[in-house]
């Protein structure tokens, strides 16, 4: 690799920081009720397929990222472990899921902020976001410390009020009717939006301090918290609303703040927080992934371009900008989810296939291929809606990857 490199700044604080608030953003907020609705009962075998698929995507991408540790994440893995077709292709899903994962963010602090002016207030986070990060990655990760702070010290009181009410039922969480296992699947595939942080932790491979040692511990670790807070945030939920009244929760938390007493203006807040904090660390991956993508010739060379000064991506990150403050004015936020998490499992399918050729040995090949099914199966068993959109992105993307091959000069892909 040739030009300016990215400033390695980060510590294992900041990536686990930068991972935790890209998987307890938004979702947290806005996926447990879809998710009971196609489970019912069965929500929480849901969130154990979700947390094992998560797992093995962790799993492989914390060994990829100590043997690649560049910017970019699966686009790079696949790339340098299938071939540039399967980097392009992950590349592209990343890009295009994640940029509708961002608009679903900026429209969830939209609709929680100023419900009548959501898609206005949507596009000016983003902008204000876009600046940010072009002030430097470092700062960013500061503010994504503060922002996992914020929300974990909100969900836990939470938590703890919900157990300590009397509104709360422990009966609730085996009542109901569990759904087939279609549903079980749908649902895992809508609570995998929000694990999907850790992927930030990667693309950020050129930017933290000796990679090969922090990437896979901060990755776990991310993961590991990230589980803990969702299971214990879920059984509260279930407890206070049931599992027919969290399926028809728009608002679960708020729901579940006003059933117990406590004050549902610091949890319409902190989803406001949590929804900026997710955004923040999104659109820092999806500039990462975009300026490896232009390296290679996949995107225009242009978006290669690193400030000089600051050594930070300004034009990847001002176009990832402009594209989803764009989606922020027509995006739906309930389509956006469903299409990103299919478009991320899509990534991750080809991290775990990459993280396949790694070793030989059986034992080390169970973990992706593990990782591998769960995300093919799971994606395609999202709303009919999200998986046809997602083929048809996934057709364009390998049909402009035939038209970069095409037109170098060699015949080969750049």
């Amino acid at each position: 690799m040739t030009g300016p490199q990215l400033r390695r700044t980060l510590g294992l604080g900041d990536a686990v920081s930068v991972g935790l608030s890209a998987m307890i953003g938004a979702g947290v907020f806005v996926a447990f009720g879809p998710a009971a609705a196609a489970a019912g009962s069965a929500l929480f075998v849901a969130l154990a397929i979700a947390a094992v698929v998560a797992y093995c995507n962790a799993s492989s991408s914390a060994r990829l990222a100590a043997v690649h540790p560049e910017s970019g994440g699966t686009y790079v893995y696949g790339r340098e472990r299938l071939g540039p077709f399967w980097g392009h292709l992950a590349g592209w899903s990343f890009v295009v899921g994640k940029s509708a994962s961002c608009a679903a963010m900026a429209l969830t602090v939209g609709h929680y902020a100023w419900p009548g002016r959501a898609h206005a207030v949507a596009a000016g986070v983003v902008v204000a976001l876009t600046v940010l990060t072009v002030a430097g990655v470092e700062r960013s990760a500061r503010v994504a410390r503060v922002v996992v702070a914020v929300v974990l010290a909100v969900l836990a009181a939470l938590v703890v009020a919900a157990a300590t009410s009397g509104a709360a039922d422990p009966a609730r969480i085996l009542d109901g009717a569990a759904a087939g296992p279609f549903g079980v699947l749908q649902a895992a595939g809508l609570l995998f939006f929000a694990f999907a942080g850790y992927a930030r932790i990667a693309t950020l491979g050129e930017e933290v301090r000796d990679p090969a040692r922090t990437l896979p511990r901060a990755i776990l670790l991310a993961l590991a918290v990230a589980l803990a807070v969702y299971a214990l945030v879920g059984v509260a939920l279930v407890a206070v609303l049931g599992t027919d009244g969290l399926a028809a929760s728009a608002a679960p938390l708020a729901d579940a703040a006003r059933a117990t007493g406590f004050p549902v203006s610091v949890v319409t807040v902190t989803a406001c927080v949590a929804a900026v904090g997710a955004l923040l660390a999104l659109l820092l991956g999806v500039s990462r992934t975009t300026l490896a993508m232009a390296r290679d010739g996949h995107l225009p060379r242009t978006l290669a371009a690193i400030d000089e000064s600051r050594r930070v991506p300004v034009r990847a990150e001002l176009a990832v900008g402009g594209v989803v403050t764009v989606a922020t004015a027509t995006a739906d936020l309930g389509a956006a989810i469903g299409f990103s998490s299919f478009a991320v499992l899509v990534y991750y399918a080809v991290a775990n296939a990459s993280a396949w050729t790694l070793d030989s040995t059986v034992r080390s090949r169970i973990v992706p291929a593990l990782g591998l099914a769960g995300c093919l199966l799971v994606a395609l068993s999202l709303p009919t809606s999200s998986v046809s959109a997602g083929i048809v992105v996934l057709v364009v993307g390998a049909a402009s990857y035939a038209v970069t091959r095409s037109s170098s000069p060699s015949g080969r892909a750049p």
